[in-house]
């Protein structure tokens, strides 16, 4: 049967070492610091992004999806070497332009067959999608299957998490300073949740430690398949993960990763943030 190659975009957050050694290519976003332009995960690592990010009067940088262009030449050179078929697993078309790219390049290659997935997500929305697609390639599965079978449980993925600070969201322009000063003032930790394209306030709480107690009652409500846990250097990440297990006793350890947040969208969450994608069991 003709190997199937699965592609995502770098808002994965995927790890590089792990997509590597699973066959998964990542087409990398753009982010740009002043008048500085880097290829997400290729000019610029996650951890050389957080650098950049946190020192002192560091311009705010700005994302932009990769061209139809990016994906037309990564799509040629998996055929090229030897693909069948390709299963494209992006963020959500709500929150970028990138799997409009990934569409137009399909589209410019009619006589190859490739499945486009909306995550309606981001970040390990994705990657999770990732690793299921890699899992039912190596069944045999084709294509077409991978991608139906993808597109059946994006709802039941959802993406939460505590922000540290409102000063973040004002800088990318997604609340006003004003917002940004009393959620301060008042101490507000907000946890944010993604789900079905749409970013939300899954709810307003005071103190850190109430946040994070919040956030541990919103992942683990329901029967949870797969889990990665989302930091943007967290310094209670690990000891966050091992609560996480600890609530969910019937969850496979080796199926909950640690991944930290990269470019495309850490910028909206600033450093410290701690979350968690999770795949819930079908109802």
């Amino acid at each position: 049967m003709d190997r199937v190659a699965i592609f995502t975009d770098s808002a994965s957050d995927m790890d590089s070492a792990e997509a590597a050694a699973s066959g998964i290519s990542i087409v990398p976003l753009l982010v740009t610091f002043g008048t500085q332009e880097f290829r997400a995960g290729v000019d610029l690592t996650t951890a050389e992004f957080w650098e950049r990010m946190t020192a002192p009067d560091a311009p705010f940088p700005k994302t932009a999806a990769s061209s139809p262009g990016d994906f037309k030449d990564a799509y040629e050179r998996a055929f090229a070497e030897g693909a069948g078929s390709i299963v494209s697993i992006h963020v959500a078309g709500s929150l970028s332009g990138t799997i409009k790219s990934a569409q137009i390049a399909r589209d410019m290659l009619p006589d190859r067959e490739i499945q486009i997935v909306d995550s309606q997500g981001a970040s390990m929305a994705e990657g999770i999608l990732c690793r299921m697609a890699v899992e039912m390639a190596a069944e045999g599965r084709s294509a077409e299957q991978i991608a139906e079978a993808l597109e059946a449980r994006v709802g039941d993925m959802t993406i939460y998490v505590a922000l540290e600070s409102l000063e973040y969201l004002k800088k990318g322009g997604r609340i006003s300073g004003a917002q940004a000063a009393i959620g301060t003032l008042l101490s507000v930790k907000p946890i944010i949740m993604v789900k079905h394209g749409v970013v939300e306030t899954a709810d307003r709480v005071r103190t850190r430690s109430k946040a994070r107690e919040r956030l541990l009652e919103l992942i683990t409500e329901h029967p949870i398949e797969r889990l990665a846990i989302l930091h943007t250097l967290a310094p209670d990440v690990e000891e966050f993960r091992q609560e996480v297990l600890r609530r969910s006793p019937g969850l496979d350890p080796a199926k909950v990763s640690v991944e930290l947040v990269g470019a495309s969208v850490g910028p909206h969450l600033g450093p410290g943030c701690v979350g968690a994608t999770i795949l819930y069991r079908p109802s």
